[in-house]
């Protein structure tokens, strides 16, 4: 998590401290984008799917023979999220809890309702989340989310339109095991689409160790990291579900919630390989730059041992001395000359041979 994100989280809490628990307050990115609520009622024999506009009377809806799935995008307005919690008489630390989207997963079981919170994954130029909230009540399912048209609940709207499958012909937790199957389903394409990143970095990585490899690295480290906080605790939170004796969940769905339970922890342990290869490849990436560092190191020093010799010897002849009998002498300076080439070529001849050069 960038340091902007943990400037915007403490900036939340801060704003909240000092408010009695359960009091709903306005988040700052509020009135950017309006918030829409969506119905979808359908039975094995028929489907209804409309919108619903603040006001309407929802109550009787949990009386209702069928199934209703109500879909809010947007938790940013306290006035909307206050009218359905009234409407259908939802604790105000849940609603709380709804609209502070820097919630750990969990679930949790009500006299009435269950509450289901996790992360929803997506790529929008990097890997983002936003939290889905899941209210399960006899009848009606309530989703809540922050964000509009980034859910993964296309396959579940499409079967209950087609009316294929099971899920027409089952009740109101089966709906919410199909909603939480295409969140842990989407996780897999984002592993998918990482391990992709993976390869093509792997593939860079074999032919150069330029900066912008290591960027990319470091960019995948992050994301493995972010995947990894995100489906740590939904395994949990399945998990909890599963051991769990909630009366508004069949022991048919349960069922069905051990293999969503399975592909969570699947997700998890790839999420733990990619980690490992990604920290194996940032390895990698430094003993290549080490290793060329020395082989630099290598000649230079080679360089600067062949000529230290003669380096003493131009040092020596250097010295501003009246009486030094060599340099009155006309073989003086080639018999040096020699005598440089001579020792440069000898060490250069004995550091091949030792394969130090």
């Amino acid at each position: 998590m960038s340091r902007f994100s943990y400037k915007i989280i403490t900036k939340q809490r801060l704003n909240r401290s000092g408010l009695p628990p359960g009091t709903l307050s306005p988040k700052d990115d509020a009135g950017r984008q309006a918030i829409e609520i969506s119905l979808i009622q359908f039975s094995e024999t028929h489907w209804l799917e409309e919108k619903i506009t603040p006001g309407q009377d929802l109550k009787k809806l949990l009386n209702n023979p069928g199934v209703t799935w109500i879909n809010i995008d947007g938790v940013h307005d306290p006035d909307i999220v206050d009218y359905i919690g009234k409407q259908f008489d939802i604790h105000p630390l849940t609603l709380e809890d709804i609209m502070n989207t820097d919630q750990r997963p969990k679930f949790e079981d009500y006299d009435t309702y269950d509450v289901m919170m996790m992360k929803m994954l997506y790529f929008d130029g990097k890997l983002k989340s936003e939290q889905l909230s899941i209210i399960l009540f006899d009848r009606v399912v309530l989703t809540f989310q922050e964000i509009k048209g980034k859910d993964a609940f296309d396959p579940v709207r499409q079967r209950i339109r087609s009316g294929k499958g099971k899920i027409r012909k089952q009740g109101a937790d089966y709906l919410a095991y199909s909603l939480l199957d295409s969140v842990i389903d989407s996780y897999f394409h984002i592993l998918d689409l990482i391990g992709s990143s993976i390869d093509d970095v792997d593939e860079e990585l074999r032919l150069s160790t330029s900066q912008e490899t290591f960027q990319r690295l470091y960019m995948l480290k992050r994301e493995m990291i972010f995947l990894r906080k995100a489906v740590g605790p939904t395994r949990e939170m399945i998990s909890n579900i599963e051991r769990g004796e909630s009366p508004r969940i069949t022991e048919h769905t349960y069922v069905y919630l051990r293999d969503v339970l399975d592909h969570s922890i699947r997700v998890m342990e790839s999420a733990d390989v990619f980690r490992d290869i990604v920290g194996g490849m940032m390895d990698i990436y430094h003993s290549t730059v080490s290793n060329k560092m020395n082989e630099v190191m290598k000649v230079l020093t080679s360089i600067s041992t062949i000529f230290i010799p003669v380096t003493f010897i131009a040092g020596v002849y250097g010295m501003n001395f009246e009486y030094m009998p060599e340099l009155a002498r006309e073989w003086a300076y080639p018999a040096v000359m020699v005598l440089m080439g001579t020792i440069i070529l000898t060490l250069f001849i004995y550091f091949r041979r030792k394969r130090w050069i």
